[in-house]
């Protein structure tokens, strides 16, 4: 990688511009044509050092806006199979399992939830409770968003780029 691969890396973090020629726009800010800056992004993807492109929504300006992490005790003897069934719920984000702290909390198993109403978010969790036979769960709603920052790496210890 020379300094513009690590000049672009961070202009990718930022985000692609919402504009109507971005990888254009992403160009002009480097100082390269548009062309060299989506070659450079494939040769970084076919080298491995762009894993993945993905869209980061903001949920909360569609009217998404109930949030739940639930943590969960499942029933004695569930096994892969159960838990994948579980985590392919439709409206969740994440599923996760830990280690429960014995005598504690014993909650094991967690979702996190989205809908447009906390009644939605209720009737979606009562439904998988039902239907996989879980009635120990606790339901934690979020009140407030802190932080809508993706996660940067090419900056993060705050040194100035090449």
């Amino acid at each position: 990688m020379d300094p513009i691969d690590v000049r672009l890396l961070a202009e990718l973090e930022k985000g692609i511009p919402a504009v109507t020629e971005p990888f254009a726009e992403v160009g002009r800010r480097l100082g390269i044509p548009e062309a060299e800056v989506l070659r450079r992004a494939q040769r970084l993807r076919d080298e491995g050092v762009i894993r993945k492109t993905r869209a980061r929504i903001n949920q909360r300006l569609l009217g998404i806006t109930a949030n739940a992490l639930v943590a969960w005790h499942p029933p004695a003897g569930w096994d892969e199979e159960d838990f994948s069934r579980f985590a392919s719920s439709p409206g969740l984000s994440h599923c996760y399992l830990r280690r429960p702290v014995p005598g504690r909390w014993e909650y094991t198993l967690y979702t996190v939830h989205h809908g447009r109403s906390r009644e939605a978010v209720l009737a979606a969790i009562e439904e998988m409770a039902r239907a996989a036979g879980c009635s120990e769960y606790l339901v934690l709603f979020s009140t407030e968003e802190y932080k809508r920052v993706p996660n940067g790496r090419i900056n993060e210890n705050g040194g100035d780029l090449p």
